[in-house]
């Protein structure tokens, strides 16, 4: 784990406040080192569900040498508005894509944690003329919920949730799940590296449910991910891009399982899969150095030996 005694809020680049279809959004820039980099596909950093931009806050800096990096809140989360409405993935890639306009003519290289990575792949397809290249820090699949659940006991589930979703519960879970002690027992299972689980992160991760109107996001985040609107699955999307692709994955990861990674990366020949140890579901903030590592160098073979 990375002890840098700057605060975080030092460590995320230069914060920006721009409104995205009426609503306030924030987004961070970090320009590239080098000469070369004004030449190279600018870096978007699209964070996973539940976190921020400050969820990168031990990466931006190590991955600017050739390239600007610009990380985001997605609407809902971090410092973006929360908002009473129907989420989906294709609403967020909208955002990326709205800020990718307003900041860059060049394609770009995403990369995603998590959610963020399923981000990646639909924006990758939607517009291809935006995107050069991406980097996922796991991957869910819509479609992996359903599987997971036996066909006979889908209807069950589904009238279970229904049952407890309602808006009133779901704000008064929000009250418990917000608190510092839960959100340190949830990091625990989402990490392997329980250092990781440091004051500083709990921080950034419980914050933002305090925010006004959190409590009508997390009732929205709630229903809309479990329709299938809310994404294409990933499997269906794979097959279909033409792209550099990187994907790494904790070999620890609760969240997702491993199994899952194996079967992505055949779907794909240009999909790269680098498994790691003792890692879990958020290589970038448990294993930094390692991480960071990793992209460069990846980031030297596909774009930057071209310079």
């Amino acid at each position: 784990m990375i002890v840098n005694s700057q605060s975080w809020q030092n460590r995320i680049g230069h914060q920006r406040e721009v409104i995205w279809r009426g609503w306030q959004t924030r987004y961070s820039y970090l320009k590239g080192v080098s000469k070369n980099a004004s030449s190279q596909p600018p870096i978007f950093l699209i964070h996973g569900f539940g976190a921020s931009i400050e969820h990168w806050r031990n990466n931006i800096s190590a991955l600017n040498q050739n390239h600007s990096i610009y990380a985001l809140d997605l609407l809902g989360f971090g410092a973006s508005k929360k908002i009473k409405t129907t989420y989906t993935v294709d609403l967020w890639v909208e955002q990326v894509h709205d800020l990718w306009q307003s900041l860059t003519d060049k394609p770009i290289i995403i990369i995603g944690n998590s959610i963020g990575s399923l981000i990646c792949i639909s924006a990758a397809l939607k517009y291809p003329k935006m995107v050069q290249g991406i980097a996922m820090l796991s991957l869910p699949d819509v479609s992996i919920r359903e599987e997971m659940i036996p066909r006979p006991f889908r209807p069950i589930v589904k009238r279970i949730e229904n049952l407890v979703a309602s808006p009133l519960l779901i704000k008064t879970l929000l009250k418990v799940a917000r608190s510092p002690n839960v959100i340190r027992k949830w990091a625990k299972i989402a990490y392997e590296d329980e250092e990781s689980v440091n004051d500083e992160l709990v921080k950034i991760l419980s914050c933002p449910a305090y925010d006004l109107g959190a409590g009508d996001t997390f009732y929205s985040l709630f229903t809309s991910i479990r329709e299938p609107q809310f994404s294409i699955p990933a499997k269906e999307i794979l097959p279909q891009l033409k792209i550099p692709m990187l994907l790494i994955w904790g070999k620890q990861d609760r969240m997702v399982p491993l199994q899952f990674a194996k079967s992505f990366a055949q779907m794909n020949n240009q999909l790269e899969l680098i498994l790691l140890d003792d890692v879990g579901h958020c290589p970038h903030d448990e294993k930094p150095k390692v991480f960071n590592k990793i992209i460069v160098n990846w980031l030297t073979q596909k774009f930057d030996s071209q310079l």
